[in-house]
């Protein structure tokens, strides 16, 4: 009730200052008799109110000269679910409206609150950007190229995880977001009142509070929800999980979605995915077991790195985890940022589109320092003896391809390139020592007296400029050392 008394006390007010002391129209009020039957000029309204300082009211029930009519109580049903449906699928990004029953000169109106939008500038779903429109001298009209700019460059400061996901009601943030999991993974001490609860995640930037009103973030959506596709335009975001009979895509032999959020998710999922890899026979305590050919700290950081750098502004498609009897494959929409390049994706601190998110699945414990998360999965590869991770940038998306077991003679050319590059930097970065013949032998599982094989593999490597020696000066082969070309 206090948050409704919030916007329908300043609705009151505008109200009455627009019909004395004659009537007439405000920026942040629009009184109709009933809802027109056209659909585009009421999202104009919407439009408006939403990008309105303060947002805006409409008030049903008043003739055009501002006398009171009232309206039937099945009218106002039928007009609070049309703005409803009109704020959710006619505008982008969706809004949300809020309705109150008043009466004005004993007669009942409906009081209709469209609120600000904290991303500007709102505009009409399907027409671009340039279909914005603001209130004007009591009017609505089309946003000029100048107040699109604006607005847009007004909004550019807040990031995105800021950015609000779904107003909603008190009551129901504990029914859209798993709160409990989401505290106690970071670790917050003393939430156990809703009031207290409802604090922290105000502090951890997962919810919006202003004069009463909530707004879940992106950020809270992301890390925390129950359920993903509850939140307008995340209905791709779950991340699905397809397990494949052999190498190819042909027969699928199981697959699962995972909908909650991916902080709160994010231990399921990993659980999920390793239950499902490829095993190979190991002996542990003098005891033979079956464990994943996979490293179990390759795979979160993998995953988590795809899910803290993926473009949240591609809506059409899901995070990908997909498991073949020969390769693992992580995939995630967007590809790197332009600065980014593959070649140095060890011992670097990379940008990262979600800044916010990143440092909070950190905070969770899901992944490793910025620009550490990557080292230390390749060392793990490394250390299992397995195929370089593959990493392929595309248009749309970002790909680590993980490979089961294969001795020197079944990897392609690449493959051993790959190997030869990532053991280079990780011996510079992680070791601090250079790329040598026998540790490059060690490496790809060769024998000493196939130290032939590992030279080749390295004047590839110096031909291809991705690796250089040591020591310049330095013309035997014997004692020869190499670094990253970047070092």
């Amino acid at each position: 009730m206090e948050k409704q008394r919030s916007w329908i006390a300043k609705a009151e007010q505008h109200l009455q200052a627009s019909l004395t002391p004659v009537p007439h129209e405000l920026n942040e009020l629009d009184w109709k008799e009933t809802l027109s039957k056209d659909n585009e000029r009421t999202a104009q309204h919407l439009s408006a109110f939403a990008n309105q300082q303060g947002g805006g009211f409409f008030v049903f029930g008043v003739t055009p000269t501002g006398q009171a009519q009232g309206i039937a109580l099945e009218e106002a049903h039928r007009i609070v679910q049309r703005l409803g449906n009109l704020v959710r699928d006619a505008l982008e990004p969706p809004q949300k409206i809020d309705h109150h029953a008043g009466r004005l000169e004993g007669k009942d109106v409906l009081f209709v609150y469209i609120q600000e939008s904290m991303q500007k500038p709102v505009h009409l779903r399907g027409k671009g950007i340039e279909h914005s429109y603001i209130r004007s001298g009591g009017q609505t009209r089309k946003m000029s190229r100048q107040e699109i700019a604006n607005a847009v460059l007004a909004s550019r400061h807040v990031r995105y995880e800021e950015l609000e996901a779904l107003p909603c009601e008190e009551s129901e943030i504990f029914k859209l977001l798993d709160c409990d999991q989401f505290l106690k993974l970071l670790q917050v001490p003393g939430a156990t009142e809703k009031e207290s609860v409802i604090e922290q995640l105000v502090n951890q930037k997962a919810l919006y509070r202003s004069n009463g009103d909530f707004s879940i973030t992106n950020l809270g959506a992301i890390a925390a929800a129950k359920d993903l596709s509850r939140f307008p335009g995340k209905e791709r975001f779950p991340v699905r999980v397809i397990k494949y009979k052999g190498t190819s895509k042909i027969e699928g032999e199981s697959e699962k979605e995972f909908s909650q959020g991916y902080g709160v998710g994010f231990q399921e999922l990993i659980r999920y995915v390793m239950a499902r890899l490829p095993t190979s026979e190991v002996i542990k305590d003098a005891i033979r077991q079956n464990a994943p050919i996979y490293p179990e700290i390759t795979i979160r950081e993998l995953v988590a790195n795809a899910l803290i750098h993926r473009d949240f502004s591609m809506t059409g498609t899901n995070p990908m985890v997909d498991i073949f009897s020969d390769r693992m494959e992580i995939t995630n929409p967007g590809p790197l940022l332009p600065s980014i390049k593959i070649e140095r994706l060890i011992d670097v601190s990379p940008e990262s589109r979600n800044e916010l998110f990143a440092k909070l699945m950190r905070r969770m414990g899901f992944c490793e320092e910025r620009g550490s998360g990557i080292d230390r999965a390749l060392v793990e590869i490394e250390l299992y003896g397995l195929p370089p991770v593959k990493f392929i940038n595309g248009p749309n998306s970002f790909k680590a391809i993980l490979y089961s077991p294969k001795s020197f003679k079944q990897m392609t050319p690449e493959e051993r390139l790959d190997a030869c590059l990532q053991h280079c930097c990780i011996r510079y970065y992680v070791a601090n020592d250079p790329m040598t013949n026998a540790s490059l032998r060690k490496r790809l599982g060769l024998k000493d007296v196939q130290y032939s094989l590992a030279w080749r593999v390295i004047d590839m490597a110096m031909a291809r400029k991705w690796v250089k020696p040591r020591d310049p000066r330095n013309k035997s082969k014997k004692y020869a050392a190499y670094i990253p070309y970047w070092a």
